[in-house]
């Protein structure tokens, strides 16, 4: 059977993506994956041995440089459910399977591609904040506040509907007609489906009972890391005490230029030294080189399975792969949240003990220094490796084998 993943986003959407292909050709699946052309995505999914499609444009280079004029979002978004219908048509085949997350008009364009064809389609959330449910609340577009009065959840997810038809459904539906489908009243729960996939660890991000809707929760879809560490980063750990990692992986942090500087303070005031990953936002701090000898080791992209374990907290984005690499280090963390899920994932770090949840996007040395103080506490050392006791690594498995059976 041939099935086709398709994202666009950043890796936090096409590294889930790669651990899934991997389990499904174990089982004797054909598996393509559509993703956006940044090389490190191309090159993760061949280290793993995954054939990618390209689609779209990069995405690091959208995320790090001026936002779109908001004339121009209707032709971005109809440029995408067009790329990705046309990549997933290409690859699919009648009978098979295709799998999308990421961006609302690339999966979209695969559903709609999916039908066409006459494959089976699957729309997976990798967060559960994505689906609605009465226990949290919908992600507010900027462009699209939520509407005065509204406060109940339930309102807010009906309310929901009309925010993602204005944004999408124009489009979306054009699309549709122009190759040969019916139009719908509501893009939102036709593209997410009445069975939508929930790819999260039960305990880090579960999916709250009594839910409205259906809803299959494999586990996280991870992939196996074998890569080691950098050897003048091993010396870097092996010279002192375990340091603290801070990374905002694809966040451009363009609301704190100061950032580096910050985390790194926090770190010293509780006499810390620091791995600092540069990410998308290339943080960058005097002193914190390649060259070990400071209290600063400075790294590009690096294996997370590997380090984790061997730092004393982790300072990040939030990000839904990041919280539980993390969390299955059973290393404490501390949430800076930017956007979209991000708060959620720090509240569910707060409200699990294993770590602490930043208050804002915007940190400052003192408000650094006292989250990552939570965080360095025994309690939370404890907890986080209690926590990691209880999570599950067959999530991939799982979904590859619900995919094929």
């Amino acid at each position: 059977m041939r099935v086709v993943l398709s994202t666009y986003g950043s890796r936090g959407d096409v590294q889930p993506l790669a651990g899934l292909a991997v389990k499904l050709r174990e089982l004797g699946a054909q598996v393509r994956v559509c993703a956006p052309p940044d090389e490190e995505f191309a090159q993760r999914l061949a280290a793993a041995g995954v054939e990618m499609v390209p689609v779209g444009d990069p995405v690091r280079g959208q995320v790090g440089g001026k936002p779109p004029a908001p004339g121009d979002f209707p032709r971005r978004v109809a440029a995408l459910v067009a790329k990705f219908h046309e990549a997933v048509a290409e690859a699919a085949e009648p009978g098979g399977v295709v799998v999308a997350t990421g961006l609302f008009p690339a999966v979209a364009g695969a559903q709609a591609a999916a039908e066409v064809v006459g494959a089976r389609f699957v729309y997976v959330a990798l967060q559960p904040t994505m689906l609605p449910s009465p226990h949290h609340r919908p992600f507010e577009y900027p462009s699209q506040p939520y509407r005065p009065g509204l406060t109940g959840n339930r309102e807010l997810w009906e309310d929901n509907v009309r925010t993602m038809n204005a944004l999408f459904g124009e489009q979306v539906n054009a699309h549709r007609a122009s190759v040969g489908l019916p139009t719908v009243d509501n893009v939102r729960d036709h593209v997410f489906t009445d069975r939508p996939w929930l790819a999260t660890d039960q305990v880090l991000g579960p999916w709250p009972q009594p839910a409205e809707r259906e809803v299959v929760q494999t586990g996280a879809w991870l992939l196996v890391d074998g890569r080691p560490l950098p050897a003048r980063l091993s010396a870097f750990l092996d010279a002192g005490d375990p340091p603290v990692y801070v990374g905002f992986g694809s966040m451009p942090l363009h609301g704190a230029p100061d950032a580096a500087r910050v985390v790194v303070e926090a770190a010293r005031a509780h006499g810390r030294r620091v791995v600092l990953a540069r990410g998308w936002a290339e943080l960058a701090l005097a002193g914190a080189g390649a060259d070990g000898d400071a209290d600063c080791f400075a790294v590009g992209e690096v294996n997370q399975q590997a380090l984790f374990p061997r730092v004393a907290a982790v300072v990040h984005h939030g990000g839904a792969g990041t919280v539980t690499a993390a969390a299955l280090a059973g290393t404490p963390q501390v949430v800076v949240p930017q956007m979209v899920d991000q708060p959620y994932w720090a509240e569910r770090v707060a409200e699990l003990g294993v770590g602490a949840a930043h208050e804002g996007a915007v940190p400052t040395v003192e408000s650094l220094t006292v989250a990552l103080g939570r965080a360095l506490a025994p309690e939370a050392a404890v907890r986080a490796a209690a926590v990691a006791g209880e999570l599950r690594t067959d999530g991939a498995e799982l979904a590859a084998k619900l995919l094929l059976g």
